[in-house]
């Protein structure tokens, strides 16, 4: 007979492309990992992996079994997640990913309520639900949710920067979030109401690094004026471009959700035609459609984001 514990780990194999980094994902040894394997071909009778250079590929026998294992993985969450969850108890650990603004802007909040309505008053809501979170851009957040690393996830998507979701997920509009050009306090444009992306060609900006959304979206901002964007730092941390628009360095785009209240010397400026938003949303896979502790966090998530527009 054919063990979960086995095709588990063939599906993170297949999953994360390597032995190393489906053990990464589950938390266990590449050994470990190894010896499932193994133990899943001498219980099937078939190989399901061929070394390939360094690393290995699944047989076409190995993806049929990972298919399979596929569905029965998901029927399996989903049992556990309905059928035999209490809908009244939450329970059990959830594992949230967000990427960094919403970690302070609505995961952080919802947290705090509900640390504040436990029992323990350690951030767990009563003695059945865990939640955990780990922050990540909305393209990683989306794989992890997918893979099964992480149960559910709040992502983000620029208009002009759709974000692919996989059919085995179900995606839900959360809020709206803007973004502001942050200029000095001195800059010519600092006493505008609004700018419009003609008024930025010239400037000097600091990024989010190539290739993560908010990137692309700032290349967005001045592709219809045949430009692109004078990029002269890049840093994932948005306090930084505070730090350095307030220094005059540069001047940045930054979204209000998780924005710190901003220092002396920094003006926000709102940017129209077109005027610069994402929708945030929360993802999750089809199977975890029902399950308890899905709908109260995402209830907790959307009661944080009304009191945002309050």
């Amino acid at each position: 007979m054919i063990e979960i514990a086995a095709l588990r780990a063939l599906v993170a194999v297949e999953q994360q492309g390597s032995v190393v980094a489906a053990s990464e994902a589950m938390g266990f040894s590449p050994s470990a990992v190894s010896q499932q394997i193994k133990k899943l071909e001498k219980q099937s009778g078939v190989t399901v992996l061929e070394r390939h250079g360094r690393g290995v590929l699944l047989t076409d026998r190995g993806m049929a079994l990972a298919e399979y294992g596929r569905r029965i993985l998901g029927e399996l969450e989903e049992l556990q997640s309905t059928l035999l969850a209490d809908p009244a108890k939450p329970s059990g650990v959830l594992r949230l990913v967000a990427f960094s603004t919403a970690c302070r802007g609505l995961v952080g909040p919802m947290l705090a309520e509900v640390a504040a309505s436990s029992p323990s008053g350690r951030g767990g809501d009563g003695p059945g639900l865990e939640i955990r979170v780990v922050a990540e851009d909305p393209r990683e957040a989306v794989q992890a949710v997918a893979s099964g690393e992480s149960d559910l996830g709040v992502v983000h998507n620029w208009h002009s920067v759709p974000l692919v979701i996989p059919e085995n997920m179900v995606h839900e509009d959360l809020c709206m979030d803007t973004a502001d050009v942050l200029l000095n306090a001195d800059h010519p444009l600092a006493g505008r109401t609004a700018v419009e992306p003609s008024d930025l060609v010239d400037e000097s900006w600091i990024s989010t690094p190539a290739g993560a959304i908010c990137n692309e979206a700032l290349l967005a901002i001045l592709a219809g004026q045949g430009r692109v964007p004078d990029i002269r730092i890049y840093d994932p941390d948005f306090s930084t471009h505070i730090a350095m628009v307030q220094m005059g360095v540069a001047v940045a785009l930054v979204p209000r959700l998780g924005r710190p209240e901003l220092p002396a010397g920094v003006v926000a400026v709102p940017v129209v035609n077109p005027m610069q938003q994402r929708q945030v949303g929360i993802v999750y896979r089809k199977t975890m459609t029902a399950s308890p502790s899905i709908r109260h966090v995402v209830r907790l998530l959307r009661e944080v984001a009304a009191g945002l527009d309050a």
